[in-house]
């Protein structure tokens, strides 16, 4: 096992930030994982876990052991019940995954293109996209729990999951996830709930503003069509996030950068009086969800720059790495937003990565 000293992760996070690990080793197998773990707990070295770098705001360097997984095999169970049990190994990236399903005729997964980083930090964050939720497609999950030093194998209802949250999250490095199991089937109701999605495929226009239900099927229900829909699906989420996100290759970023607040119908009410103008969708319950993007935009923060950081000036929801910035500056910036933002709107906004 090479375990490497004073390891740079500039090239292991999206935002592209010049940070150190004190000791870094890349693992392959279950064994190396008990491996890496023991020679941790030998050393006394506290312990990160390092997937995709995608969802990370690194502010400082990172003592004791990183680890950082590199398996990325995928293997394909067909199920009597017609469903295939899709099981991946968590150094898989998962945009290459979701291609990969498609293109073996399984659908589910396809609004969920183009989301960076890895399928083994997927759980952690519930990644979600256009009405689609990694828990609404995860069949289970095998996991190291360092406490017990036992495996384990979890379904949805024991990862707690939430928006943008998870039992993973919340007690960080403490599981790791070595595999992600998906059950999908080649018809999987198309999910067409969000109206830019639909817009952008055509099912619904400003004459006709219906949005299309989770069960339409706007290209037909004959034979392979359903995968059809789905790879069309893809193609559109994908040429929508490329129009709005850059590319952390480009531009170092780490995609939305902070939750979409939910208030409750009373407060957006009020809001509406002195921001007619204010996105919101409902969620049922008395509340609604306003668009964090929207918030920051109406204070002027798009296309901010500031001691090398900045936000994006084509979507206010996106802060970025302008190629000399660093974590401290990103989240003094981050900060002032999160400030801005409750003081005129008195809404609390959350940040979506995690922050070290």
């Amino acid at each position: 096992m090479n375990i490497i000293c004073n390891q740079s992760l500039k090239a292991f996070n999206s935002f592209g930030f010049a940070v150190q690990a004190e000791h870094f080793v890349s693992i392959d197998t279950d064994d190396e994982l008990i491996d890496a773990l023991r020679i941790a707990n030998d050393n006394d070295w506290p312990v990160f876990l390092l997937g995709g770098g995608s969802n990370l705001v690194l502010t400082q360097d990172i003592k004791g052991l990183v680890i950082h997984q590199t398996n990325t095999t995928t293997h394909y169970d067909k199920q009597s019940d017609g469903s295939t049990l899709v099981t991946v190994d968590a150094g898989k990236p998962w945009h290459e995954l979701v291609l990969e399903t498609l293109d073996n005729g399984l659908t589910g997964l396809e609004n969920l293109s183009l989301i960076p980083g890895n399928t083994g930090a997927a759980p952690v964050q519930n990644i979600g996209a256009y009405g689609v939720e990694l828990a609404d497609r995860m069949h289970s999950v095998r996991c190291y729990h360092r406490p017990s030093q036992q495996w384990l194998t979890l379904l949805p209802d024991d990862c707690v999951f939430g928006y943008r949250d998870s039992v993973f999250k919340r007690e960080p490095n403490q599981y790791v996830i070595t595999q992600v199991v998906f059950q999908l089937r080649s018809d999987t109701p198309p999910v067409l709930s969000y109206k830019a999605l639909a817009r952008a495929m055509n099912v619904i226009s400003d004459r006709n503003p219906k949005v299309a239900s989770s069960n339409t099927n706007p290209i037909g229900t004959g034979p392979g069509e359903p995968v059809a829909q789905a790879k069309l699906i893809s193609d559109t989420v994908i040429r929508i996030r490329q129009s709005k996100l850059p590319d952390p290759k480009q531009l170092g970023n780490a995609g939305s950068f902070f939750k979409n607040p939910v208030i409750s119908k009373d407060h957006a009410e009020a809001l509406k009086v002195s921001h007619p103008d204010i996105v919101s969708y409902p969620l049922g319950d008395g509340q609604l969800k306003l668009a964090a993007g929207w918030l920051i935009d109406e204070l002027g923060f798009r296309g901010i720059e500031a001691d090398g950081v900045g936000v994006h000036t084509e979507q206010a929801l996106v802060l970025v790495n302008r190629g000399d910035g660093d974590g401290q500056a990103l989240m003094a910036l981050a900060r002032a937003i999160i400030d801005r933002v409750d003081k005129e709107f008195g809404v609390k906004l959350e940040i979506e990565p995690i922050v070290v």
